[in-house]
């Protein structure tokens, strides 16, 4: 075997394993869907960190509200702008504006919000949620249901994805098929604590399990705090559940390519290991999974196979989440070429965010 039909056969390999753990999670991974009220849901509170949030806000807020929490905190974590006077528009007796502390030297700003923000409720279900959040009505009694049925401890839903310019459809859904392809949901209930994952946008916590995990302090110099809180929740042998948001759950995350490459630059470090041989080799290695099938597609069957179920991947993503965005999988070859400043903003050591560079 040649050396150009080896590596096709490996990249075949990749494709099918990763083709293999969507379609078990496209019957195995839950969905939010509106249903039956399930009793016993503690005392509940919605837990917003904000900085610089005046625009999105009001939409968080009036999905927020139409749930059946018994308080929702919003801080305000040195905003600039209006963020504040949003918060103060609303009457409703359970939202309440917070003005946050001085930030620790040490602290990422995100996790000393939501660290104060724990602190100042004694609801015994931590609903953490993100300002770029949409909640429908209903999404609170599914969230619990799901909790229930999964008897989770901790509890992460990854909202719908909503993208708008051709940068957006490129990257965004990226993080979908990367927890899609290879985390088989039934591997949360398998002895495997290295198999966890969570997702900051939207965290819920029993009050006693953030205790047990050690909360926000326990990570909070980690830019990517929720996977570490995910795999602190398995460590301490508690149960973590996970669900899509469906049409309960849904975000924007960023409105152009620029500010979607910021805005995963800053994860994607964390998420190699602080590696910059690992940030390199996975910018390679995409390149020759993603976009050399295509051009080696007249080198043999394998090659073929991989271009294809490349390309079936995306599909299969869609499907699953909902976002029904098919026609992105036509640019899955030039993908790993619009991540490439992605990986370059990785590179340089130091994450800016919201006015603030971390290391």
């Amino acid at each position: 075997m040649t050396m150009t039909r080896a590596l096709g056969a490996a990249v075949a390999g990749y494709h099918t394993l990763k083709t293999a753990g969507l379609l078990i999670n496209t019957v195995t991974f839950p969905t939010l869907r509106p249903g039956r009220t399930v009793p016993g849901r503690p005392r509940t509170a919605f837990l917003v960190p904000a900085r610089d949030e005046e625009h999105r806000l009001p939409n968080l807020l009036a999905g927020l509200l139409s749930q059946p929490a018994d308080e929702i905190l919003v801080l305000d974590d040195g905003s600039t702008d209006a963020t504040a006077d949003v918060v103060a528009r609303h009457d409703d007796p359970r939202l309440r504006l917070l003005t946050g502390r001085p930030r620790p030297e040490t602290w990422i700003g995100k996790n000393w919000a939501c660290h104060q923000l724990a602190q100042a409720t004694t609801a015994d279900l931590l609903v953490f949620v993100d300002a770029d959040v949409v909640i429908r009505p209903g999404a609170l009694d599914a969230l619990w249901q799901q909790m229930v049925h999964q008897r989770a401890d901790v509890f992460s839903v990854f909202p719908r994805q909503i993208t708008g310019t051709l940068g957006e459809r490129l990257l965004v859904p990226l993080i979908d098929e990367t927890l899609l392809g290879f985390l088989p949901h039934p591997l949360l209930s398998a002895p495997v604590p290295a198999a966890a994952t969570a997702n900051g946008q939207l965290l819920a916590f029993r009050r006693d399990a953030y205790a047990k995990v050690g909360g926000h302090a326990a990570v909070h110099d980690r830019i990517v705090e929720d996977i570490a809180l995910g795999r602190r929740t398995r460590q301490r042998g508690l149960r973590l559940g996970l669900a899509l948001g469906g049409d309960l759950v849904q975000t924007r995350m960023y409105t152009s390519y620029p500010e979607t490459v910021a805005g995963l630059g800053k994860s994607v470090r964390a998420a190699h290991g602080d590696s910059d041989a690992l940030l390199a080799a996975s910018a390679a290695f995409h390149l020759v999974a993603y976009t050399m099938p295509w051009l080696m597609w007249n080198r043999g069957a394998a090659w073929r196979a991989a271009a294809v179920l490349g390309l079936a991947e995306r599909v299969l993503t869609s499907a699953k989440t909902g976002r029904r965005g098919y026609v992105e999988a036509a640019a899955v070859p030039i993908v790993p070429l619009a991540a490439l400043p992605v990986y370059a903003v990785a590179a340089r050591r130091a994450a800016r965010w919201k006015g603030r560079t971390y290391r």
